[in-house]
């Protein structure tokens, strides 16, 4: 399966753009959706993108699955520009540590439901009917 078809990839991507609709044009904030759910829903929409990217572009196409510590790294690597170094170059934005255990939480999702080999998808499929 494409992750762009996977289900816990599209429903975030969904989400997010949902919550971006009812921030920026209809002026929508609700408290801890407005704080929380673009850090968590971050980690498997950008991972995501990139998994499928690898995989259009790696030898092992469908096969291809992001290591714990790639997943790791990129967890670290978006705390740091999103909660380090941003605020420390502009007011507007705020370091917060929810932020950075939402990245975790997100990176985790991804990990468990869309970093899986394609085939092990199908395989699961056509065992269950068996």
């Amino acid at each position: 399966m494409s992750v762009l078809k996977n289900p816990f990839f599209f429903i975030p991507c969904l989400l997010f753009w949902i919550n971006q609709y009812l921030e920026k044009i209809q002026g929508l904030f609700i408290p801890y959706v407005h704080a929380y759910l673009d850090d968590l829903l971050a980690m498997p929409v950008i991972l995501g993108i990139t998994l499928q990217v690898f995989r259009w572009i790696h030898p092992q196409k469908s096969l291809f699955v992001f290591t714990k510590t790639q997943v790791i790294v990129g967890v670290i690597y978006i705390s740091l520009i999103f909660e380090v170094f941003l605020p420390y170059l502009s007011d507007r934005y705020t370091r917060d540590l929810w932020d950075v255990l939402c990245y975790f939480i997100g990176a985790g999702l991804f990990y468990r439901f869309i970093n899986i080999p394609s085939k092990t998808i199908a395989y699961s499929k056509n065992k269950s009917v068996s």
